[in-house]
């Protein structure tokens, strides 16, 4: 399934600093990774999309990693209504595929 994290980030000197375990997959559950990364240019705020087998492995990791850092609001995703397309000037995810 897919989830997507809303992040309203409360103390970005710590926040981001810990974001890298979630985006290198350090402690992730079986099954879970981040597909996409969706920064605030002000960094107030992050939204990003995981692959995972459940919304409460999202949840857990990313409440476990950040702490008190974020407030972090997780959904399972529509996959039957959602649609997506890789926008022109990304970068590909500097995170391992693994499944």
């Amino acid at each position: 399934m897919y989830v997507v994290v809303q992040h309203e980030i409360v103390n970005p000197e710590t926040a981001f600093p810990r974001g890298q375990a979630l985006m290198a997959g350090t402690g992730a559950p079986d099954g879970t990774r981040v597909l996409q990364f969706y920064p605030h240019v002000d960094g107030s705020v992050v939204t990003c999309l995981w692959e995972t087998k459940s919304v409460g492995d999202v949840q857990r990791y990313v409440d476990s990693t950040l702490g008190d850092s974020s407030v972090n609001v997780c959904y399972e995703v529509d996959s039957e209504n959602a649609f997506a397309d890789r926008p022109l000037g990304l970068k590909q995810s500097p995170a391992p595929v693994t499944y």
